[in-house]
């Protein structure tokens, strides 16, 4: 799972900003050739989708051992905002039901209507629907409309999720 985001739409945690980075002589990559990279080491298996300049989402499409092992990957739309799911929630159903959601809704759609919650009809903090997702996932969800990034990953760890920035992108 890839995530490209221009500066004025991600922030990162001031953690990130490591002194010894403005000590390495080596040149960060353009955002263009990390999607390259990353696109080209798995050229028949991946999916992306560029925003502009604004953002870019990828992944490499999950073969099929790897839905035995509940290490899915997902790719939502819906009204803008799109979201880059990976792992499994194990309270999906309760979930679903609580968010009103039709019995065919996968982990991905209900990450967009819970970023939906949080941002039309708060004041819900996003930690408090955040510790409501049990199970082993990462997401990264974008909203396009108003340019917006709301990431999360499993309090267990199952699923790594890493930061890094460079060239003006996160």
């Amino acid at each position: 799972m890839l995530a490209i985001f221009h500066k004025a739409f991600a922030h990162p945690p001031e953690e990130l900003n490591s002194p010894a980075s403005h000590k390495v002589a080596k040149k960060p990559k353009l955002p263009e050739e990390t999607l390259h990279e990353f696109l080209s080491s798995h050229p028949t298996n991946t999916f992306s989708m560029s925003f502009g300049d604004a953002a870019v989402l990828a992944y490499v499409r999950p073969d099929r051992c790897s839905w035995l092992h509940h290490n899915q990957r997902l790719f939502c739309g819906y009204d803008d905002i799109y979201c880059l799911f990976m792992g499994s929630l194990n309270n999906l159903c309760a979930q679903i039901k609580q968010y009103g959601l039709s019995r065919n809704a996968n982990e991905a759609m209900l990450v967009i209507e819970a970023y939906r919650t949080l941002r039309d009809r708060g004041p819900y903090p996003a930690d408090q629907v955040i510790k409501e997702l049990e199970g082993s996932f990462a997401f990264v969800v974008y909203d396009s409309k108003v340019g917006t990034v709301f990431t999360a990953l499993g309090s267990d760890g199952g699923v790594k999720l890493f930061w890094a920035f460079a060239d003006g992108s996160v």
